[in-house]
């Protein structure tokens, strides 16, 4: 149909896999086209989709792993350290799988992708990282160690947006961010298996900082 996906295809028919995974995945193929074209018609999403690149940047790991340890090292709270662990183990946990499944995979994005900090696995498209990221995150903050029900509405508003924006943008199929979601929620139910309390996190961060523990130790 159109000569600059003809490598692709080429390079996906390599790769022998089942006639009905290819149909699965030609009819998610179109799907996302026609669902992004759809939702495209309506003002709020063309509006959204300018805000795209940020809310990409919001929820990629790279930043939010630099955040943690910008925030946990300026923020010397005994109390907070249990929610400060176990948020950092539930991060470590998503790149993990989703490193894996990608690896695993390996399905090529919609279009190129242009993020710089996309290297290894994360190159590929299935599962969206992003997604299982965001549904972690708000899960995290609603039900494993819950906010106040003032911050619920923006942090789900967030996490929805960006599933939303990873379609809009082209950088995942429907399917991508749907597993992606889905594998958010396992995450979250994984973390509350292997949740550290706070006798076990004040451990890991005096391992961390031997400083901050004796700080924190004082400040008790």
């Amino acid at each position: 149909m159109d000569e600059k996906i003809n490598p692709k295809t080429r390079m996906d028919e390599k790769r022998d896999l089942p006639p009905i995974l290819r149909k699965i995945l030609a009819a998610d193929v179109a799907l996302t086209k026609r669902f992004v074209s759809f939702m495209l018609n309506f003002v709020p999403m063309r509006s959204l989709k300018t805000h795209c690149r940020m809310l990409e940047i919001s929820c990629h790991g790279i930043l939010i792993l630099v955040l943690w340890f910008i925030l946990t090292w300026m923020i010397d709270n005994p109390d907070l350290y249990e929610m400060q662990i176990n948020l950092l183990i539930g991060l470590l946990i998503d790149i993990v799988l989703v490193a894996c499944i990608k690896a695993a995979t390996r399905r090529r994005r919609p279009t190129l992708n242009d993020d710089p900090f996309s290297i290894g696995p994360d190159k590929f498209s299935f599962p969206s990282g992003h997604a299982s990221r965001a549904v972690m995150m708000a899960t995290f903050f609603t039900v494993l160690s819950p906010l106040s029900v003032i911050f619920w509405p923006p942090l789900i508003a967030w996490a929805v947006s960006v599933c939303i924006s990873r379609l809009l943008i082209y950088r995942h199929h429907i399917l991508d961010v749907s597993v992606g979601a889905l594998l958010g929620l396992f995450e979250a139910a994984v973390l509350s298996i292997v949740w550290c309390d706070a006798e076990t996190s004040l451990w890991i961060m005096k391992w961390i900082s031997d400083d901050k523990y004796v700080e924190g130790q004082t400040g008790i």
